[in-house]
């Protein structure tokens, strides 16, 4: 089995990477923040108009009849420039729900009960997941939904209860394995890129043995997250989902705070950009699926395998 990316794949993740540059540099995240994660709502139609949420729907339905893989490489560079918004859960309501496809009118939410919810106050409709199936809601008919109080500047969160716990779908889970993915590359290039610059000693940072294993352990991290996240893509199989979101998880989370660390007293500023990939990668760590939860499903699947 070939992992390769193909040449229009490089294309579709170049050209998703050129369009967040140019519309979501670092400018347009500080507002984010000043904005404490409200949802761009220009940005979010230019996404839709250019098929972000679109992609995996069939071509008949006005989708690219891409698949899951495509979908990976899109979520990986959001999560490389640290793009808010409910992203997972408008390209999962777009199979239900039309309006949410080309991102002209609706902010959706997917739900779960007894789950965070991102950016709930922005959503003009909730995907409620029961079981196997969902159904469209509107926020005014969630009255139970309540704000918590979000370690990530760029996430206002709420929660629903009471209600029961429905499963996660696995795409849910592997787009946002996919967001961890694209924070901790994003992360590793920050730290290699400061460690050029910064001197001591009247040498870069860089020199330093114990900088470059610090980059060095970042770099193995993602790569190691990456051929994990790119193969379950392929194989869909739940197992390597959840053992690429345990491992994206923690690439994400150890990544930034190994630039944390390289960047030294800088990095914990607030005018550093490296804490909102920590926090982020934190607030994501817990979404659709724990690292405990996705140990037990590791652990399981061992077990039936002796």
């Amino acid at each position: 089995m070939d992992f390769r990316l193909t040449d229009d794949q490089r294309a579709l993740q170049r050209g998703v990477r050129e369009l967040l540059d140019g519309r979501f540099g670092r400018d347009a995240l500080r507002a984010a923040v000043d904005r404490e994660g409200t949802v761009d709502r220009q940005l979010w139609r230019e996404l839709g108009e250019a098929g972000f949420f679109s992609l995996r729907l069939p071509e008949d339905k006005g989708g690219a009849g891409l698949g899951l893989p495509e979908a990976v490489l899109l979520f990986e560079e959001a999560g490389r420039a640290l793009l808010n918004g409910p992203l997972v859960a408008t390209q999962v309501a777009a199979e239900w729900m039309p309006e949410a496809a080309d991102g002209t009118c609706v902010v959706t939410c997917a739900t779960q009960l007894h789950a965070l919810i991102p950016h709930f106050a922005d959503a003009d409709a909730a995907l409620v997941i029961h079981g196997d199936g969902m159904r469209k809601r509107y926020p005014k008919d969630l009255p139970h939904a309540r704000p918590v109080r979000s370690l990530d500047p760029l996430t206002p969160l709420h929660r629903i209860s009471p209600g029961p716990k429905a499963p996660p779908r696995p795409d849910t889970i592997l787009l946002t394995a996919a967001e961890q993915l694209g924070s901790a590359a994003r992360t590793t290039e920050t730290a290699v890129r400061y460690a050029k610059e910064r001197e001591q000693f009247g040498q870069p940072i860089g020199g330093f043995q114990a900088v470059k294993h610090l980059c060095a352990q970042m770099l193995v991290r993602t790569e190691v997250a990456r051929s994990a996240v790119y193969a379950a893509a392929v194989t869909e199989d739940f197992t390597e989902i959840a053992g690429a979101k345990l491992l994206a998880d923690e690439a994400a989370v150890r990544n930034a705070r190994d630039c944390l660390q390289v960047y030294g007293g800088m990095g914990f500023t607030w005018e550093a950009d490296v804490h909102l990939h920590l926090k982020r990668a934190w607030l994501r760590g817990q979404m659709w699926l724990t690292a405990a939860e996705a140990e037990e499903i590791q652990a399981d699947a061992l077990a039936s395998a002796l």
